[in-house]
């Protein structure tokens, strides 16, 4: 992976750009998550094709979309993206992108979900930092949607530490206890998955992995993790940290199964793994992760997550 190409430091305040490099976005939850956005004293723009409906789910054609994230790295107004929300068709922009555009004029891009795709493509070609963190429709249009220290620290570049507050908890200590250290990195499985064999295919060896999805049945996510084992894309992974899973259950069985079956399914793995972080698909408070960081993993019964470095240029 390039060295980081870290941003400048961002404060509230700042203008914002706000797209839909996937689908199309809900009206009003948009408009919700941008007086979210005033109320914090951003200064939100929303992109031409933001709420664009269509061809199929997209929110425009795939060279709409890039005009948009083109148009927002490049004007130096613009301090930090948003998405306003996941959806799917990130992966059609790849081929597209402008690297040395984007290069130019670094921005935190916001997103999660189907923005795994366009963020750790960033993160590995440019050495973009990935801000896995809130989107404006699911997050900032609700009440309690945003866990506003973390987005605060990830812009400003303070180092910032989660743990139990967040919703991790521990599911199993690596074979000496002691904590792991690396770059963070991953997001949403589902899309990590997507990407093996292609030209961005995750780069996941040294890392902490943080993995997170939503919706998938127990088994699933046992198919993808045996999916990224077999592509030996666990090899050198120093820990794992698993998102809150929201709503990753079986009909009629307990709400513990996605946890035994992480744990059958890296039975083999020696690092720490970490349960619950409320970063991603989450029922409550959002947190801003910056993949790409040095972090630290404790594996003590209360682990914490530390990211010690900076995102951004301070």
């Amino acid at each position: 992976m390039a060295d980081l190409l870290k941003p400048r430091a961002a404060a509230v305040g700042v203008k914002v750009a706000v797209l839909s490099p996937a689908s199309t976005p809900e009206p009003g939850r948009v408009d919700r998550g941008m007086d979210a956005l005033r109320n914090l004293g951003f200064e939100p723009v929303a992109a031409d094709h933001a709420l664009t409906r269509g061809p199929l789910y997209f929110a425009g054609t795939e060279q709409q979309r890039l005009v948009d994230l083109h148009a927002a790295f490049a004007d130096d107004t613009v301090r930090v993206i948003f998405a306003t929300r996941g959806g799917y068709g990130s992966n059609y922009l790849l081929d597209g992108l402008e690297i040395d555009l984007l290069a130019a004029h670094p921005k935190p891009l916001f997103g999660y979900s189907d923005l795994t795709a366009l963020q750790i493509a960033l993160l590995d070609t440019i050495g973009l930092p990935s801000f896995y963190g809130p989107m404006v429709s699911p997050d900032f249009a609700r009440d309690g949607g945003v866990h506003l220290s973390s987005l605060l620290a990830a812009l400003s570049g303070e180092p910032y530490t989660v743990g139990k507050f967040e919703g991790l908890r521990l599911l199993r200590a690596s074979s000496d206890a002691r904590p792991v250290h690396g770059q963070l990195y991953g997001g949403c499985l589902s899309i990590l998955v997507s990407l093996l064999g292609t030209a961005w295919e995750p780069q996941t060896e040294g890392k902490i992995l943080f993995l997170e999805d939503v919706s998938a049945k127990p088994y699933q996510i046992d198919r993808m993790l045996w999916q990224l084992k077999q592509a030996e894309k666990l090899d050198g992974v120093k820990g794992i940290v698993f998102g809150e899973m929201l709503d990753c259950v079986s009909p009629g069985a307990p709400p513990s199964l996605i946890e035994d079956v992480i744990l059958n399914a890296l039975e083999d793995f020696d690092g720490p793994i970490a349960f619950g972080l409320r970063s991603g698909h989450v029922s409550q408070g959002n947190v801003t992760l910056t993949l790409g960081v040095e972090a630290e993993l404790t594996s003590a019964l209360e682990p914490e997550l530390r990211l010690k470095e900076a995102a951004v240029q301070r």
